[in-house]
């Protein structure tokens, strides 16, 4: 069992990733460059993705509250989201379709245990038991975050959430259940997303729940908090839940860069660094997308972003680097956290506005489709110093 704590990297990080970025001469490459082991997936999220936040014994999640306070672009909600909580079934055929080798999850915590602890909710049970036992069925690896942003609204009202030490054994709870559950047929794990930005978002400025900040760091009026003390207080204790859970289960930690938006040649730096520095760690890549304009199916600039970046894995990967995965995200379009639905990530579109929420592939989802399948490899075509993306 690998068990991870996800993380955007320190600023100074990005900073080393950012030098010396030379154009790369590429010419041809595919999915058999690739280690055999080497995964390529897709993600999502719970509240992103699921919808159904009151069915079923969900009980409500910080972002419910957030959401219903009317504090997104056009007062959007993840109420019904992508629908994924009727839907995985189709959804997962689609990813056995496209070829996916391993798909990136969380568990709603809420859905999972409704009062944050205690009785586990048979009917959240059932749904994850689902989600797996297709995945597996189609021969595609589960890989499961336990926090991925929402927390149970039960434990925020009780003591604080992150702010308390008393999450950590209630998260060590939580992850106990999940290994126990589902451990038998997932190997892959991360503890808690990106728990700098996390802390940083939800406690410093403000902008995600439970918006707590204070002047002069919010953006706008916090009801509550200190945004000089809360940050670190959060993030202490995120670090404790963390290595409360990893000591539980004897699991070697492992530094997870996830979310770059960095020059793609950057990626391959910053690999090398962390290979330098920290005894090259096992890496799994598990966010990496591009904010593409809605609606639009034809979605070039997802496939050029897209290649550039899995060029630059490989690279790292001739480099001696130990990486093991990489995730678009998204597996298609969902509820994102900072624009609602304003913002397309996905391989697949998602329409919003109907609701069956029916799904369409992208070319995006076509390319990356035949990569995947090695049709004909990737060539590349040099234009004006810049690389483009032609799929022959």
């Amino acid at each position: 069992m690998r068990l991870l704590l996800s993380s955007s990297l320190p600023l100074l990080l990005l900073a080393l990733a950012s030098l010396g970025l030379t154009q790369e001469a590429a010419i041809k490459y595919s999915r058999d460059d690739f280690p055999s082991d080497f995964v390529f997936g897709a993600g999502t999220s719970a509240y992103q993705y699921e919808g159904a936040v009151a069915e079923d014994g969900r009980s409500p999640s910080t972002w419910d509250t957030f959401t219903h306070a009317g504090n997104m672009p056009n007062k959007s909600t993840g109420d019904v989201a992508s629908d994924g909580y009727h839907k995985y079934k189709e959804d997962v055929k689609l990813m056995s379709e496209l070829g996916l080798e391993a798909y990136r999850f969380s568990i709603s915590w809420s859905r999972l245990l409704p009062n944050g602890r205690g009785a586990v909710n048979p009917k959240g049970l059932e749904y994850y038991n689902g989600l797996i036992n297709e995945l597996i069925e189609r021969g595609i690896q589960p890989h499961i975050t336990l926090h991925h942003v929402e927390l149970p609204q039960v434990l925020e009202d009780e003591y604080g959430g992150w702010l308390s030490p008393k999450i950590i054994e209630d998260m060590k709870e939580y992850a106990d259940v999940c290994f126990r559950e589902f451990g038998d047929r997932v190997s892959h794990w991360t503890t808690i997303n990106e728990p700098n930005i996390l802390t940083l978002l939800s406690y410093e400025f403000g902008l995600t729940p439970p918006r707590r900040c204070s002047f002069p760091f919010r953006p706008f009026n916090c009801s509550a908090g200190n945004s000089s003390v809360e940050p670190y207080i959060a993030m202490h204790n995120v670090l404790l839940a963390h290595a409360a859970v990893v000591r539980l289960y004897r699991t070697k930690y492992q530094i997870l860069p996830t979310g770059i938006n960095i020059y793609p040649p950057g990626l391959r730096n910053l690999l090398r660094y962390l290979k330098q520095e920290y005894g090259n760690p096992p890496i799994y890549i598990y966010e990496n997308g591009y904010e593409g304009v809605k609606h639009i199916l034809n979605d070039t600039d997802r496939i050029d972003y897209l290649d550039r970046y899995i060029r630059s894995t490989l690279d790292a990967i001739r480099d001696g680097s130990n990486v093991r995965g990489y995730f678009v995200w998204s597996f298609l379009d969902v509820f994102e956290l900072a624009t609602g639905y304003e913002s397309s990530y996905g391989l697949y579109y998602v329409d919003f506005s109907n609701v069956e929420r029916k799904r369409q592939p992208k070319l995006s989802a076509r390319w990356y489709s035949n990569f995947l399948a090695n049709k004909n490899g990737i060539r590349l075509k040099q234009r004006s110093g810049i690389q483009r993306v032609y799929n022959q």
